[in-house]
C-alpha cells in the first residue's frame, strides 16, 4: 500500500484530525480516571471484565504506563500529600516544576521500587499484566504510531501519535497534580492545599474537581456542589446501567435533626464523618465574627481594622499549609480580636476530635459535649449558633 504524507485509509479534512485527535485523547482520560484512579487507586467502584480489560489495552497502546506504578505513586500523593515525601506537591517543589515538569517526578518516583511495592498492592497481576502490559511498554506505542500513520497518512499519524503521547504528562502529570494544588477553589476544608480548578469536569474526565477527591477519596462521584459537573460520573452511570461497574463509595450527605441537649455516639459519628461539612459551617462562623470585629475596629482604629483585612486569606487557609511565619504574623496580628482568637483555638480542639485515636467513644462524646458547652459560653454569637448547629448532626 502506498504511504501518503498527508492521507492514509481515512481521507479527513484537518479538523477532522483534530477531532480524531480530541477523541482519542478523552477515551484515555476516561481510562485514566475510572480505570487508574476510581477503581484501581481508591476501589470507589468494580469495572466488569470487558471495560477493565479494554482500558488496560488502551492505556498499553497510548501512555506506555504500568498500572502498579502508577497507583503506587498516586497513592503515596494521598498518604504524604503537601510533605517533603509527597512525589509532586506545588506547595513543596513550586508550581513551575510540577506544572511543566509533572511527568519527569512521576517517572522518578516510579522507579523507587519500595514505593511501588508498598502502595502498589492489589493491582492486576495476571499474565498478560506480567508477559505484555508491564514487560512491553513500548511496543503498543508503538503500534499506536504505526496504526495512527496508516488509517490517516504519514504528518497527521505523527501529529495525532503526539499528542497521544502528550495529553496525559500533561494534563495529569502537570496541570492536576500542580494547579489542582495551587489555583482554584475549595469546597472543602481539608488539610491540604488541593482546589476545584473548575467547576465542569469535562476535559480532564471530572479531574477538575480535585479538592472533592481529595476530601472523600474512596468517593466514585467527584461532584458534590449542585452547580458541579462530573464527566467521569456519566460514564460510570452507563457502565451501571450496563451491568459493567458497581459502585462501592459514595461521599456522605450531612443531615441534621432536633439539636441534642446530651450528646451521644450518634452525633459524635455524625460529626466525624461530616467533618468538612462542620468545618464549612464553622468557616462561616469565623467569617461571621471577621466581620463583626471589622466593623468595631474601622470605629476605634482605622489602622488595626486595615491589618485585620489584610490577614483575611491567612485567617481562613489551612494552618497546615501556613508557613511557620505566617502563622506567627496571623497570632500576632489577632492580638486586638480576642474572639477570632478563641474562634482559632476551638477550630483546633473541634480538628483534634477526629484525630484522637487512642481516645474511647465515650471520651470524645465528652470532649465534644465540653466543647459545644464552652461554646455557648463563649458570648460570640456565631460560635454559639454554630454550637447548636453542631449538635443536631444526625
Amino acid at each position: 500500500m502506498e504511504l501518503h504524507l498527508f492521507s492514509g485509509v481515512f481521507d479527513l479534512p484537518w479538523w477532522g484530525i483534530v477531532l480524531v485527535a480530541l477523541g482519542y485523547t478523552h477515551i484515555t482520560i476516561a481510562a485514566v480516571t475510572l480505570f487508574l484512579h476510581r477503581c484501581q487507586t481508591h476501589h470507589a467502584l468494580e469495572l466488569g471484565a470487558i471495560p477493565s480489560h479494554f482500558f488496560r489495552l488502551w492505556l498499553w497502546l497510548t501512555t506506555g504506563m504500568r498500572t502498579k506504578e502508577w497507583v503506587a505513586v498516586h497513592r503515596k500523593h494521598h498518604a504524604k500529600c503537601e510533605t517533603v515525601d509527597d512525589p509532586h506537591s506545588p506547595q513543596v517543589l513550586g508550581i513551575n516544576a510540577v506544572l511543566w515538569g509533572g511527568v519527569i517526578l512521576y517517572v522518578r518516583e516510579s522507579a523507587h521500587a519500595d514505593t511501588v511495592e508498598r502502595y502498589g498492592h492489589g493491582t492486576p497481576d495476571d499474565w498478560i499484566e506480567r508477559n505484555l502490559y508491564s514487560r512491553w511498554v513500548l511496543f503498543g506505542l508503538t503500534l499506536t504510531g504505526l496504526t495512527d500513520v496508516l488509517l490517516y497518512g504519514l504528518v497527521p499519524g505523527v501529529l495525532i501519535l503526539i499528542t497521544q503521547i502528550a495529553w496525559i504528562p500533561f494534563w495529569a502529570a502537570g496541570v492536576i497534580n500542580g494547579i489542582g494544588h495551587w489555583f482554584g477553589y475549595r469546597v472543602s476544608p481539608t488539610e491540604d492545599a488541593s482546589t476545584n480548578m473548575a467547576p465542569w469536569g469535562i476535559l480532564i474526565g471530572g479531574e477538575e474537581l480535585h479538592n472533592n477527591h481529595h476530601a472523600f477519596p474512596t468517593a466514585a462521584k467527584f461532584s458534590l456542589k449542585w452547580y458541579e459537573f462530573d464527566i467521569g460520573w456519566v460514564y460510570i452511570s452507563i457502565l451501571r446501567a450496563l451491568g459493567m461497574a458497581r459502585v462501592k463509595h459514595m461521599a456522605p450527605v450531612a443531615q441534621q435533626g432536633a439539636p441534642k441537649a446530651v450528646l451521644d455516639q450518634q452525633t459524635l459519628s455524625a460529626v466525624i464523618t461530616n467533618r468538612y461539612d462542620v468545618l464549612s459551617r464553622y468557616a462561616d462562623a469565623i467569617k461571621a465574627t471577621w466581620t463583626e470585629e471589622l466593623a468595631k475596629l474601622k470605629q476605634r482604629s482605622p489602622r488595626e481594622a486595615e491589618r485585620l483585612y489584610k490577614l483575611k486569606h491567612w485567617l481562613f487557609s489551612e494552618e497546615r499549609v501556613l508557613l511557620a511565619r505566617e502563622r506567627e504574623l496571623l497570632e500576632s496580628g489577632l492580638s486586638n480580636s480576642p474572639a477570632l482568637l478563641k474562634l482559632l483555638a476551638m477550630r483546633r480542639e473541634l480538628k483534634a476530635l477526629w484525630g484522637r485515636s487512642l481516645e474511647s467513644s465515650d471520651q470524645l462524646v465528652a470532649r465534644l459535649q465540653d466543647w459545644c458547652r464552652r461554646a455557648e459560653e463563649s458570648g460570640i454569637a456565631p460560635l454559639a449558633g454554630f454550637a447548636r448547629q453542631l449538635k443536631a448532626y444526625v
